[in-house]
Formats: structure tokens, sequence, C-alpha cells
């Protein structure tokens, strides 16, 4: 109670410190916080929550947050049943889902025909190198040939620029990026310039501008009037520096009339002649946030969204990862998410976005064949920088590093003759020393990516490989190539410090971030009797009264993913693009695909509570409820109706009681009500949230226009600024930021 008395306070101080009014959601004060602090583990109470707590309690768990009507569903057909059934998501009707990812096609490309179609930068810069000659394909060369001819572009004013700099005395200057902005700092003045997409978070549309200037002889709006198939075979078959100021020459709003009526593939097209990254980037992420907010396949999606933390890759590692993450998160994570982890290991070892985020696919033996000819052909090369390469190529530790302490055993722990092996922490990695990272490394040299930048697939490259037997936490693993390192993926999927550590992370993230000991040991013992079966312990941890306390119920903070999609979701809004909202990720510190080491983001409170990042979030749920965050839509007058009917002209009591229930499904405390009341109606509340996070209707951003999901126009709803303050207020409360 005293608890709650102090999180009260700071939810009033932080409206008062404010002067719109605006309310900052504080979550220091709150229980998971100090029990986080405390480091001390939840001790589950003998009673367990019973009837609409326990719905709401599963949903908040093994989904991204309830929608309207989510918890009569589950209440009908039983707890335990609905979540026997997220454990086989073959058996849920998806198909909703599935219409709307239609309108990316380049999502469900193989990986060599998206790399193909769709050419990276260094693809490019190869292609001009060698002269080589554009597809013949006339899609595929139109692509090709905007992008070199943009690339051409810029190096030449480029080098305008450092020509006129030089010759007034500055050094370096300002480097122009693809997208015409300004970048600062020697690591954009390089030596070739920018290409579509270089030095651009993939994730982050082009900006156009209208460049007042005659279109060729040709007015561009004569283009945009042609008939769909007709507009766009004139604009595919436009010479390339022709279509590069056609492009130049349109505002954002005909930017968006030249895509009306044109199919998904077309759409795509016309989205990667601004430059293939972008394009490849902004889908994955607008996909990976639509499928978290639309899937039906609730727990699969949550839980591939776990196991694309637990193997992070960074999408900003280099210009190629952005085209190898489609295929990872669709045909290596998902598919093995509620399987057996052996196989999602062994999925992983094999993926090209981890072999090359770390570093594995040009580690080579330093005994193996390749090393012996690198030596030979580093003495007769002429290049330098070819010469330097071909002597600095050797034995990389990155990936057996973090396959061991990230992947599967834990943390390191040193041995020694004060701690044996049998002294170890449950948590540790068991006692491996260096040497066993040195043993992994070599075990899994020529494991590597065939034609990195052409198709991107894996292989195993026998010459690469370093001969003769290793040996790995004690086990001698004889020489047998690629077996090898098949062998030692099953010694660590196996072992009982990989069960402690998979069971560990699970607990934190449906738990608690202090979950009881005694859970993770009983979730370690189904793991190893069922073989690594992640299904097995997850209804292990599902069955255990620590999962049903008391104390853990709406005790999990959440993160800005969480929070994000929960917002959306729990207001029942239609999102017809999805690139703000991961915008707003950004804004709140979770990227998606954003965390640039392999340990991932965490799952615990701390890093996430901090005053900034709440007051974002905040600004975010005003703007949300209001209408202003672009692409995404609301109906609170249907949500208010339904589904018992409350008139148009209801109070504004009886519209916050209705929205307490449906957004939060339960009551909110009676200051939080009592301040959601006292501040609906500040007309600043609303201003300041939209300027503070910087996202606006109607105002998207030309990828945005460009990759909407839905092209026709809708008709827009009854607004009810009423029901879209109060709800903006308990978005943000502190209630709804845990679950």
């Amino acid at each position: 109670m005293r608890s709650g008395r102090r999180s009260a306070g700071v939810f009033f101080g932080c409206v008062r410190v404010l002067v719109s009014g605006l309310l900052c959601v504080s979550m220091v004060e709150q229980p998971v916080v100090a029990a986080a602090a405390s480091k001390k583990a939840v001790v589950p109470s003998v009673p367990q929550i019973q009837a609409e707590q326990r719905v709401l309690h599963a949903l908040n768990r093994f989904t991204f947050g309830p929608r309207p009507g989510d918890v009569a569903a589950v209440q009908a057909v039983g707890v335990k049943a609905w979540f026997e059934r997220q454990l086989n998501p073959s058996s849920i009707d998806d198909s909703a889902l599935e219409a709307r990812l239609e309108m990316f096609p380049a999502m469900q490309m193989e990986q060599a025909e998206l790399m193909q179609r769709y050419p990276s930068p260094a693809v490019l810069r190869q292609m001009i190198a060698k002269d080589e000659r554009l597809p013949s394909d006339p899609v595929e060369h139109a692509i090709y040939a905007d992008q070199i001819a943009f690339y051409k572009a810029a190096k030449a004013k480029k080098e305008a620029e450092q020509a006129a700099a030089k010759n007034d005395g500055g050094e370096g200057g300002m480097a122009v990026a693809s997208d015409g902005s300004m970048a600062k700092g020697a690591e954009e003045m390089k030596s070739n310039a920018a290409l579509p997409g270089d030095g651009v978070d993939p994730a982050t549309p082009a900006v156009a501008t209208h460049e007042e200037q005659f279109y060729s002889g040709l007015d561009a709006v004569k283009v945009i009037n042609l008939p769909p198939d007709q507009r766009m075979q004139r604009i595919l078959a436009m010479p390339p520096d022709e279509l590069v100021r056609f492009r130049k020459s349109l505002s954002k709003a005909e930017l968006l009339a030249a895509t009306q009526g044109l199919s998904p593939m077309q759409r795509e097209t016309l989205a990667a002649l601004q430059g293939s990254p972008r394009m490849v980037g902004a889908e994955l992420l607008e996909t990976r946030m639509i499928r978290d907010i639309y899937s039906e396949r609730q727990l699969e999606a949550v839980m591939t969204d776990f196991w694309l933390n637990h193997f992070n890759v960074y999408i900003k590692k280099n210009q190629t990862e952005p085209f190898l993450l489609p295929a990872y998160e669709r045909d290596v994570i998902r598919p093995h998410a509620l399987g057996k982890f052996e196989d999602l290991l062994v999925a992983t070892a094999k993926s090209p976005a981890i072999l090359m985020y770390l570093d594995n696919w040009q580690s080579i033996g330093p005994d193996s064949q390749a090393a012996k000819n690198g030596g030979r052909f580093a003495m007769v090369a002429k290049n330098p920088q070819v010469k330097q390469a071909l002597k600095d190529r050797g034995l990389n530790e990155n990936y057996a590093r973090e396959l061991m302490e990230l992947h599967t055993l834990g943390v390191q722990c040193e041995v020694s003759a004060d701690r044996p092996v049998s002294m170890l922490d449950k948590t540790c990695g068991r006692g491996y020393t260096q040497q066993d990272v040195t043993q992994v490394a070599e075990v899994l040299t020529g494991w590597t990516i065939d034609q990195p930048n052409r198709s991107g697939t894996y292989r195993f490259e026998e010459r690469r490989h370093e001969p003769g037997s290793k040996t790995v936490l004690g086990k001698k693993i004889g020489e047998s190539g690629e077996a090898e390192g098949l062998e030692v993926l099953h010694l660590l999927a196996t072992s009982p410090a990989t069960a402690q550590f998979i069971s560990t992370k699970l607990a934190v993230r449906f738990v608690s971030d202090t979950p009881p000991q005694a859970l993770m040991d009983r979730m370690a013992k189904a793991y190893l009797t069922s073989g690594g079966d992640i299904k097995t312990v997850l209804r292990t941890m599902f069955d255990s009264p620590e999962f049903w306390s008391p104390e853990v119920y709406r005790a999990k903070v959440k993160t800005p993913e969480e929070f994000v999609v929960s917002s959306v979701r729990a207001s029942g809004a239609e999102v017809t693009t999805a690139i703000p909202l991961f915008q707003a990720l950004e804004k709140l510190g979770m990227p998606l695909y954003g965390m640039q080491t392999p340990n991932g983001y965490s799952w615990m409170a701390e890093p996430w509570v901090n005053s900034g990042d709440l007051v974002n979030r905040m600004n975010f749920a005003v703007s949300l409820s209001n209408d202003r965050v672009a692409g995404v839509e609301t109906d609170w007058a249907r949500l208010l109706r339904e589904p018992s009917s409350l008139s148009a002209g209801g109070s504004a009591a009886e519209k916050e009681r209705k929205l307490e229930a449906v957004l939060l499904g339960q009551a909110v405390s009676n200051r939080t009500r009592e301040t959601v009341l006292a501040q609906f109606q500040d007309q600043t509340t609303q201003q300041q949230a939209e300027k503070s996070f910087g996202i606006r209707a109607n105002e998207q951003e030309p990828m945005a226009q460009v990759l909407n999901v839905s092209s026709p126009k809708r008709v827009r709803p009854p607004f009810d600024r009423e029901a879209a303050g109060i709800a903006g207020l308990l978005l943000g409360s502190p209630e709804f930021q845990r679950r």
C-alpha cells in the first residue's frame, strides 16, 4: 500500500511539473523494480490468481497484450485450452495476417532472389568497378540503372564539393548522403561516393524534396495520370538520368498519387528506385510490427521476438546485413521458435545473418588449405590492400565465444582450486575456458556464406576448415569436417548449463525479473528430459504455481516494444503503415534489430525506467489516441459501444470507466482515475505530445506512402475527442506500463 501511495505521488508530481498537464508515467516506485533492486527472488504465495485475473495474466505474458474481446474469447474456451492451442500455431488460422503481408512480396522471396532483384550497395560498386552489364529483365534493369546513375551523380557532386573546399583552403568538408542530407565526420568522407542506402539507417525512409525544375520536357503529372500499368511501364522505360530527375521532381503528394492502383510488386519496385536498402529495411521492420500486432498466433510471435533477441543480429553491422534478415526471421527463427532448441541452434549457426554479424563466415583455420594458399598469394599480390587482406586472414573467435556465453552455456566462470566445477553457480557456464572457445572456433571454420553479396546462402567450405581433432569441454571431437560442428552444437544444446541458462531467460521474460530458483530448476529439468523441447519447458512454467502467484501479476515492466505493440492492440487501431511505429521504438530506445552488441535487449525493468523514456511513452500514448501517429487510426466511438452500448453522449466519467475495462481489463487506482479525469480536457497535452514525439498524421514520409499496406481511402470514423484524451492518459498510466 505504501509503495502504491509513493507511485501515485510521483504520478501527480509529473503532472504538476509539466505545464501542459501531460501525465508522466512513474514506475520507479513499483514493486517489480524494488524487487529487482534488492535481487531477491519472488516467493510465491499459497493463493493463486483466479478468474478474469488469470485470463489477463496469460494474455499479458503470452501475447503482445490483449485486444478488445480477447478476454471474453479466452474465457469461453478456458485458459489451459487456449494456451495449448497457442503452443501449436499451425492449428490457428492466420489468413487475415497473411493477406496484410501480401503487400510485401520482397519479404516472401528466397534469399538469392531478393538479393538479385534488389541489389545491395556492395553489388552496385562491384558492377561499376568491373563495368558489368545490367540485368536484361526490364524491371531489374531499371532498378540497377537508376541506383547506379544516382551513385554517379552523388559522386560527381561530392567530388565537386571536395574540390571547392580544397580551393577555399578548407579541409574535409561535409559529405552528401544519398538522400541529400549532410553528414559530418571522416567516416562519411569515403573515397567512393554514397550509394542509395550508404551510411543510412535502412529503417529510415528517404526524405524527398520537391525540386522546382522543368522535368525533361515532360510534365510529371502526365505520367502520374496514366493508367497504373502504363504509368509503371513509362517510368521503367525512362533512361537512368531521366528517371532520377523524374523521381526528384515529385512532391510527397505526387509520389503518393504515383503509387495509386499499382500492384504490391509494382509499388515495391517504385520504392526500390529510391534505394534498395531503404525499401528492404523498411519492409523488414514493417512486416515484423504488423505480425506482432495482428497475428492470431501470438505465442509464436512472442517467442520469435524472444529468440531474435537471444540470437541477436544488428541490422547496421554492414550494408549487406539488412538483406539477410528477412530469411533469418522467416526461415530460421520463426519455424523453430516452439520446437527443439538444438534444431534452432543449428539453424542459427548456419544462418548467413549470424555468420556475418559474428564474423564466422571469414574465419579460416590456421593450418587449413586456404590459409596456406593465402600466404602464397599474399607474396605475389601487387595490390597492397589485397596483399594485407590475404595476410590477415585467420581464425575468428567471435561467434564461438558468443555461442557459448550468450547462446548456450552462459557467462564463463573461472575454475580454481578454491572453486572447482562442482561449486559453480547454476547460471554459470560450467567452467569453460579460453582454450574451449578457441577449439570451438576451429571446429566451426569452413562454416561460411556463398557469395555474400549475391546469393547470401550458407555453405561449408572444406578448404577453410582446420584439420585435425579438437577437444571441447573435455570431449574429443574427431576430425570429420562439417560434422564436427554438429557434434559440438549437440554437446552445447544438451548441457545442463544450457538447460539452466535458457530456462532462466525464459523465466525472466515470462514470470519475474527475479524468478524463484525452484521454478527455474523445474523448467531446466523439463528441458533435459524432453531433449530441449521448448513447448515442454513453457508448459512446465505454465503449470507451476510460481507463474500464477499474486506477486508476479502485473509485475513485469513492459519494454518499449511491448508498450508500443500492446497500445495499438488494446486500442483496436487500424494500421495502414507501421513505419511510424518502428520509428517510435527508436525514440523509445529499442529499435528493432538495433542492439549493437550481441547480448540483445534486457527483459528486466531497470534499463527502461527513467524519466525521459517514460515521458516519451506518455507522448506516444497521447499521440496514438488522438490519431496523430501517421498510418494508425483509432475508433473510440466503436470501442465505447461494444460489447455493451454506451450512448454517444455519455459522461466523461462513464467513458473513463468503460475505457479502463477496454484498455486494461481492470480498474485503475482512484488516484490514477482522478488524474485522468482532471487532465483529459487540457488541449496543450496533445500539442506538446505531438511536438515532443514528432510523428504527425498526414505527413507521412515517402517510403511510408509507397509501402502503405492499404491503398484505398478509408472512411474516417467519427472522432470522440473526449474519449481520445481519456484513452491516451490511460495508455500512459502506471497500470498500463506493466504486464
